[in-house]
């Protein structure tokens, strides 16, 4: 599997592989790649990225990990498909849960897409329960086949 460390900003353009790969699930109702360079690179450099390499040195996983006070927050979890079914999500998710009480968090946060009605099952299994919903990004509105917004879930730390 590896190992999952903070990513660097010379890692963006491998993120941003991966998570567009990982991300291609979604293209039943979204139009377009999940992110690029440049929005990873801002992440990088106001956010933290860990991200999972291989014994190759390659990213094969990554998670955006934010904190705010004692809410600590992920998103853009994706493992690359040939690493898929591995564990490393899984991992992932313990290392973002863990950097956010590192840094003082009690309560972790995520959002998934409504489209998606596998992911709150999958996240339920590491003890997150829906809290609510959000809107989608106005600016990322035209991206979407049909209407959908976030459904959030949290769990404490």
């Amino acid at each position: 599997m590896g190992r999952i460390v903070v990513a660097e900003a010379c890692d963006a353009v491998a993120i941003s592989r991966v998570i567009n790969a990982a991300y291609r699930v979604e293209d039943f109702f979204k139009v377009g790649d999940r992110t690029d360079v440049g929005e990873v690179a801002a992440f990088i450099e106001r956010e933290t990225f860990l991200v999972a390499r291989g014994e190759d040195g390659d990213v094969t996983g990554v998670v955006r990990v934010s904190v705010d006070g004692v809410r600590g927050h992920f998103g853009m979890l994706s493992v690359a498909p040939q690493a898929q079914g591995t564990g490393l999500g899984r991992a992932l998710i313990a290392a973002a849960e863990d950097f956010a009480r590192e840094h003082g968090c009690t309560w972790m946060d995520l959002e998934v897409a409504s489209p998606r009605l596998e992911l709150p099952p999958f996240y339920r299994k590491f003890g997150y329960e829906v809290t609510g919903t959000a809107e989608w990004p106005e600016a990322a509105l035209q991206t979407l086949k049909y209407p959908a917004h976030f459904v959030v879930m949290s769990k404490p730390l």
